[in-house]
């Protein structure tokens, strides 16, 4: 376990001192990393504390692959990290923390709005008076709110009121997680406090409603300062939900992490050799069927975006968006498109969407990058609308036989990617609640003079070798002559030949599967 790195968010009014109770035990869980939000503690202040402005500073300060812990707003802050960036964060802990910190007509768990406005009013005016009544807000209905009152005193003090303070709450006050908690996949464990005045018990089943995904833990006879008033309890939990979430770099997300380095780096050069990639994309854009209510499109493994407009266009009344999970070639997209285009960085695995909220998905030449066939086409179906349209081209266990073949004489190691059967893909749709309503199998081949030029174009798209059973470091001179040798038996009308076995499918979900 101590191969993860946990990042701490504190709560308004406070800053990294607010962990003193917790922060050994979980110092013996993992590398911590406590961040003083902008404008309180340590942090200088910035010009806007909008959540834009804050999400931004937290994710340029934080690890890949980290645990995310926040409390009160420092939880709802890493709620927006999580579905904004979830290939960041591994898991999620939130501490007394709502979807939306102040009632509206639509959500009444959560604080009067006269209240919320009485409270912000009262610390414009008089700050040092506010805080003292803040202070007894955190302990307020506590089994020992005397005893928690005197602990945390001292951590609510006026010592390094900014700006950004009033800005936070004026934060609390608009925010609104229920789309983004809804949108949450990773591993996600939120406590709150029965005895809390400041976020209702009644917020729990809300949350539960909200994505069954997340465990949400209501603490007996805590206030909101939860782990002040229990720490044991409160690092019992995380403790027994990281252990039962082992996500630290996984072979999983190390292969992911390889993916996307490969392809960011090959972004400025993919569509000098992509020409078999926009053969395959365009076949593949003549299936995606024509509906004048399909709302949203999403292009899933867009890559540098070249078939992002294309969609655009078929679909001129949608918002259609291209998703990848590689930020290079989004970089690359997203300069090279209108901004009627929209992008995303994301894992096909992990979507940020809503359930059930995308009529048709486009993917062309990127799902065989994705190893778990159950995790896909389980997503895939999430944010699928019923009826919903599945259209893909995938590659085939036949793609590069020649260049396995050619390898497998010299070593046992793996060189070709592994591919998918077709039988493999079906019962993975068919599990998954999609019906196959087409497929078409094709073989495609490329002739090169020259090896080189074969694997200079595989380099060049970002698709070389990347899988588990690779050799380590550089292979040998001996090795490299003998596995051009063998490559040459397969030398036809003085070209070398490249196959790709291309899989063209389209799949509906099922109206049923919800």
């Amino acid at each position: 376990m101590k191969n993860n790195t946990i990042v701490l968010l504190h709560g308004w009014g406070c800053d990294s001192e607010s962990w003193a109770p917790i922060i050994l035990q979980l110092q013996s869980l993992a590398h911590v990393i406590a961040i003083d939000l902008p404008g309180f503690g340590h942090s200088p202040a910035i010009e806007n504390f909008s959540v834009d402005a804050v999400v931004d500073f937290i994710v340029e300060r934080i690890p890949d692959n980290c645990i995310l812990i926040g409390w009160s707003l420092g939880g709802m802050l890493a709620v927006q990290v999580a579905a904004r960036y979830p290939q960041k964060i591994s898991q999620l802990i939130t501490l007394a923390a709502n979807v939306k910190f102040v009632a509206s007509r639509n959500y009444v768990s959560a604080m009067p709005l006269v209240v919320n406005r009485n409270f912000n009013k009262s610390f414009e005016a008089d700050p040092s008076a506010t805080l003292k009544l803040f202070a007894g807000l955190l302990a307020q209905g506590d089994i020992a709110e005397r005893a928690l009152l005197k602990k945390i005193r001292s951590v609510v003090a006026d010592k390094s009121i900014t700006p950004n303070w009033l800005q936070a709450l004026h934060v609390l006050a608009q925010l609104d997680n229920r789309d983004a908690f809804a949108v949450l996949t990773q591993p996600a464990l939120h406590i709150l406090g029965e005895a809390d005045v400041l976020v209702p018990a009644s917020a729990a089943p809300v949350l539960s409603a909200l994505n069954a995904h997340q465990q949400v833990h209501l603490l007996p006879q805590a206030a909101h300062a939860l782990h002040w008033s229990q720490p044991e309890k409160v690092i019992e939990l995380i403790a027994t939900f990281i252990q039962q979430h082992p996500t630290s770099f996984d072979d999983e997300r190390s292969f992911k992490k390889r993916v996307a380095q490969s392809f960011s780096r090959a972004a400025h050069t993919y569509d000098t050799v992509a020409n078999l990639q926009r053969n395959v994309g365009e076949n593949l854009l003549r299936k995606v069927g024509v509906d004048l209510q399909v709302k949203t499109v999403i292009d899933l493994g867009c890559g540098t975006g070249y078939f992002t407009p294309h969609l655009q266009k078929k679909f001129p009344q949608a918002s259609v968006i291209g998703v990848d999970l590689a930020e290079g070639m989004l970089a690359v997209a997203k300069a090279r498109n209108s901004e009627k285009v929209s992008f995303a960085c994301g894992d096909a695995e992990h979507l940020p969407f809503a359930t059930e909220s995308v009529d048709v998905i486009f993917s062309s030449l990127a799902l065989q990058w994705c190893q778990n066939l159950e995790a896909l086409f389980s997503e895939l179906n999430r944010v699928l609308k019923p009826n919903g349209q599945l259209v893909f081209s995938t590659l085939g266990p036949n793609t590069l036989h020649e260049l396995k073949s050619a390898w497998q004489k010299v070593d046992g190691y793996v060189h070709v990617n592994r591919f998918k059967t077709i039988n493999e893909l079906h019962d993975g749709l068919r599990e998954n609640s999609f019906s196959l309503v087409e497929f078409e199998q094709e073989s495609q081949v490329l002739k090169f003079e020259k090896l080189s030029d074969l694997t200079r174009e595989l380099k060049a798209l970002g698709a070389h070798n990347i899988n588990r059973g690779q050799a380590e470091g550089l292979t040998g001179r001996k090795k490299i002559e003998a596995f051009k040798s063998a490559y040459e038996n397969f030398r036809n009308e003085n070209t070398l030949p490249a196959t790709y076995d291309v899989f063209y499918i389209v799949a509906e979900k099922s109206s049923l599967s919800s």
